[in-house]
């Protein structure tokens, strides 16, 4: 695990922590003087090595390890809940950085027709029925058909399995990614970006739907510009 605490003159101390050593990351941000606490980068579910556990992490070592074996959402509270228990205000990048985020009246690309229209509804549907077991954030639908469900392999792999599929029924679809229902979104939020988009034009697909204000765009400019460059359509949508 790496941390990055940045003290009030915006200098940059990076740490590296190992998740056992847990309660020397809480003194290395207090002594940093980091009262609040960023997340950002991949969810991972290392190894751990019970020889070394620093005191702390012995004690709530079972309570992580069974968080561990749950869905994402509720590891990630479990994580919110830990800091915050040690002192820490957990902020989501979003809050930081608002435009991150990108507003319902966002529209890149061609228009959607009807079919599409008609594939957005369903794979919110199916996103929606799936929030309550903490699966995935993210659903292809094509022609009424859902092709794909983002799992614990994430996206880049489900859009890739879908272009490496010998017939592509996939053709025409549409990729939504979205938050799911009572999500916190200090952490974890949901997000695309350039591989994202080059993913989803190599799937076959025609275009790209994320939730409005609750899924990040990372580097927006070269995003767009890949959307551009496929002629496929990138949509932020007020559910």
């Amino acid at each position: 695990m790496t941390l990055a605490a940045v003290p009030n003159n915006f200098g940059t101390n990076q740490n590296e922590h190992r998740l056992e050593k847990l309660g020397g990351i809480f003194e290395a941000l207090k002594a940093a003087s980091v009262s609040h606490v960023v997340f950002a980068g991949c969810l991972s579910r290392p190894m751990l090595h019970p020889a070394a556990y620093d005191p702390l992490m012995r004690r709530i070592a079972p309570e992580i390890i069974t968080a561990m074996q749950q869905g994402d959402a509720a590891l990630l509270g479990h994580v919110i809940e830990l800091f915050e228990e040690h002192g820490f205000k957990v902020l989501g990048a979003h809050e930081l950085l608002p435009d991150l985020t990108a507003q319902a009246d966002l529209h890149v690309g061609p228009q959607p027709d009807a079919q599409h229209l008609a594939d957005i509804e369903r794979a919110w549907g199916i996103l929606q029925a799936l929030s309550p077991l903490d699966v995935g954030q993210g659903c292809v639908v094509a022609a009424g058909q859902c092709l794909g469900i983002e799992t614990a392999q994430g996206t880049d792999f489900m859009l890739k399995y879908l272009a490496d599929t010998a017939e592509k029924t996939n053709k025409g679809g549409i990729f939504l990614k979205a938050s799911k229902a009572g999500q916190d979104l200090r952490i974890d939020m949901p997000a695309i970006g350039p591989a994202t988009i080059a993913g989803v034009a190599q799937a076959g697909l025609d275009g790209v739907v994320i939730e409005a204000g609750k899924v990040m765009i990372l580097e927006r400019e070269k995003t767009l510009q890949v959307v551009e460059d496929n002629n496929i359509f990138l949509i932020a949508r007020a559910f």
